[in-house]
């Protein structure tokens, strides 16, 4: 885990779970027999090397007498599970209150299912483990809690037509998909708008595009591709992505007639 301040908070809780254990005199594997875990886990939760899931903190807790000492580390642990560039990106999104983004290939992270987000993290080579699957899959659904926030921040997303209809899953995954685009568009705060394959104006040709619009009134751009992941904060830069966006927007077909072409596109699926 290349990750100083994850690492750091696990190496903390593993010594934690540790000096409890010794001092209720039990081995690494009479703990687990107890909470229900190998003793390999235990091990390696003790040295910092696997997260504790919130309920092996409240086994632990409970069976070695620490009344709340262990399981009130669960939202430190909770943290530390999501990749360091997907903390930092959480953070500039609580304190959005406009953000927009077009995407090319699949669908928005934001607008994933958790079955459709497995199954990109899953096609993704070299392979991730399963323990990183379910990590990066959990840290995508809890930054979905920006739908809810309030005050809500106005959020739109531009997708491709053909995010729509690629079958990433298989056909019963992008079925349930896109009856959660059609769900999270119905919100007031949230616009999801489709670029047709069939546009001959395309302001967005050159990649996906994302924008930030912080309270503090600062505009910043975010950009993913293939191994890298960067925040752009050059404000000539961030306004040629803000023009671009603005254009793309204008090319695609509008809210309403978006969420009519989803419609069509889950009846083909049926």
């Amino acid at each position: 885990m290349e990750d100083e301040e994850a690492e750091a908070v696990l190496r903390a809780v593993g010594r934690q779970i540790k000096a409890w254990r010794e001092a209720a005199g039990l081995r690494q594997g009479e703990l687990g027999a107890r909470i229900g875990y190998s003793e390999e886990m235990v091990s390696s939760v003790e040295r910092g090397r696997r997260l504790p899931k919130p309920d092996f903190l409240d086994r632990a807790d409970e069976v070695l007498g620490a009344s709340g000492k262990l399981a009130v580390m669960k939202e430190d642990v909770e943290k530390a599970r999501y990749p360091k560039n997907v903390r930092d990106l959480a953070k500039l999104e609580d304190e959005a209150v406009e953000m927009g983004a077009y995407v090319s290939s699949h669908i928005h992270g934001l607008l994933q299912t958790a079955e459709y987000a497995q199954a990109v993290y899953t096609l993704r080579r070299p392979a991730y483990t399963e323990d990183e699957i379910e990590r990066l899959v959990a840290a995508r659904m809890a930054r979905k809690s920006v739908f809810d926030r309030v005050p809500r921040p106005l959020i739109t997303f531009v997708q491709e037509e053909v995010t729509l209809r690629r079958p990433v899953g298989g056909r019963e995954v992008l079925r349930r998909q896109l009856e959660n685009l059609l769900e999270v568009g119905r919100l007031p705060h949230v616009e999801i708008q489709v670029m047709p394959t069939d546009r001959q104006d395309h302001a967005g040709l050159s990649g996906p595009i994302r924008l930030l619009k912080l309270r503090n009134g600062k505009t910043l751009g975010h950009l993913e591709v293939q191994l890298h992941s960067r925040v752009i904060s050059d404000p000539r830069e961030v306004q040629i992505l803000d023009m671009r966006y603005g254009m793309i927007r204008a090319q695609a077909l509008s809210p309403r007639e978006s969420m009519a072409f989803i419609e069509k596109v889950l009846g083909d699926e049926a």
